[in-house]
């Protein structure tokens, strides 16, 4: 990536709403060049959407949990990545899911909720729909706004994308 392109990234970390009059002042540079850039960022696939994060509590959640799962391994296979594919985007609740590993599991799910008791409903419905690929299911839950050290946002991430 070309400089110019990281700073913009940067500066659209910290605050994606302003205009690219705002931008072009704040980075010394033309609107028309932050225009191109911008455009270009967005053509390739470098910005996917411009959204907010908000005060989850505000908006009714009161936590947020961390659920690690272990697929049985013997099941793997494109049709079933295609289920768990369709079945993620149709839950509202998760705002983020993927494959991976550690600590022994190989998938995770980060979700927000009500409260403790949509969260328990949510999770033994899924353990009922989907028992048969499951192996294990843990979950680490937080109540947000509590003992909160470094609140949920991409702003931070903006200084390490220009080291």
């Amino acid at each position: 990536m070309k400089e110019t392109e990281k700073k913009l990234l940067s500066e659209l970390l910290r605050n994606s709403k302003r205009s690219d009059r705002e931008l072009a002042r704040a980075m010394d540079i033309s609107q028309p060049t932050i225009t191109r850039t911008r455009q270009k960022l967005e053509r390739e696939g470098f910005v996917r959407d411009y959204t907010i994060v908000p005060d989850w509590r505000k908006l009714g959640f009161e936590i947020m949990v961390f659920t690690f799962l272990k697929m049985r391994p013997d099941i793997r296979s494109e049709e079933l990545a295609e289920k768990v594919n369709q079945y993620a985007a149709n839950v509202p609740y998760a705002i983020y899911v993927a494959y991976g590993e550690g600590l022994g599991m190989t998938g995770v799910v980060i979700a927000l909720h009500k409260n403790y008791s949509e969260y328990h409903e949510q999770l033994s419905l899924f353990r009922t729909q989907w028992k048969e690929y499951i192996e294990d299911t843990k979950s680490f839950i937080t109540v947000l706004g509590e003992g909160e050290v470094k609140a949920l946002s991409f702003t931070y991430l903006a200084k390490a994308l220009l080291s």
